[in-house]
């Protein structure tokens, strides 16, 4: 039986991977959460894999608050590429192949093509700089790894754009979206069985997993509303009339050369993705009121 230690095992991304996981025999699965393992902690990291020793680790586990990062590069830096540091330092020496998530916001999104994963990287932000440091460290630290970078990220775990436009379906008649960003929606479900799928492999590199076409924050809003069936009047606006502490690149969408060129399958299109995940938020609701 395989062991896969996955962090980050009560965020979006990394609760649906050990769901997933869970579901197959051969694999015997560690979710660790932020109190259970502290990752900026070398000691406990390399304590906690040499008495594991498992097979794979699956890394979702990141500081991921874009705004603040900007006021706290420290502990963006110090969760993103010290982390990730220990992380990649003790796979390695377990033997264990990695897997890092990391994301759009390694290029400053001024290219007016979709970013494959051979282009060169120049984030804007502490948030991207971090994740970048990261992947920097894997890539030395590390001789089975595979980077899987990914961007607008939902799922039923947590808070995410989708959640908060439909909160604000309830509340308003009438928003702003941002029109002028474009990218990729991505379903944690998805985005989980592709690194499940990925991991069983030896083809090792660097990845862009996201759902397939493409959208501005605008049109992925009008989305939601038209299949939640809400009224709410939903206005175009620009980046400039939203100003946020952390700059955000225009250009988030992804070329999935490296899938097409290691034949895995194409993911599916978004709004199939914001379908099934509508459904899954619902049912999770009605079992919750049972």
């Amino acid at each position: 039986m395989s062991k896969i230690v996955v962090t980050g095992a009560a965020g979006q991304l990394g609760s649906d991977v050990v769901q997933q996981l869970r579901k197959i025999d051969e694999y015997e699965v560690y979710g660790f959460t932020r109190q259970e393992l502290d990752i900026t902690n070398d000691e406990e990291v390399f304590n906690t894999f040499r008495s594991i020793r498992p097979d794979a680790v699956i890394h979702c586990a990141a500081y991921t608050k874009v705004d603040h990062a900007e006021e706290d590069p420290d502990t963006a830096y110090l969760v993103n590429a010290i982390g990730s540091r220990n992380i990649a330092a003790a796979s390695e020496k377990v033997k264990a192949k990695l897997v890092y998530v990391s994301t759009d916001y390694v290029f400053n999104g001024e290219s007016e093509k979709p970013y494959h994963e051979f282009e060169e990287t120049s984030p804007l932000g502490v948030y991207g700089k971090s994740k970048l440091a990261g992947e920097t460290f894997v890539r030395n630290l590390h001789s089975q790894f595979f980077i899987v970078r990914t961007s607008w990220v939902f799922g039923v775990n947590g808070q995410n754009f989708v959640k908060t436009m439909m909160e604000l379906a309830k509340k308003m008649d009438e928003l702003k979206v941002v029109e002028d960003q474009v990218g990729s929606p991505t379903y944690t479900q998805d985005l989980a069985r592709n690194i499940i799928e990925m991991v069983q492999t030896e083809k090792y590199g660097t990845y862009h997993v996201s759902n397939s076409g493409q959208c501005s924050w605008f049109e992925f809003a009008s989305e939601i509303f038209n299949q939640i069936g809400s009224d709410i009047k939903v206005n175009p606006c620009t980046t400039e009339e939203f100003p946020r502490p952390a700059p955000r690149p225009k250009n988030s969408v992804f070329d999935h050369m490296a899938l097409r060129l290691n034949q895995f399958a194409e993911m599916p299109h978004w709004r199939d993705a914001l379908t099934r995940f509508l459904q899954e938020l619902q049912e999770k609701q009605q079992s919750k009121e049972e």
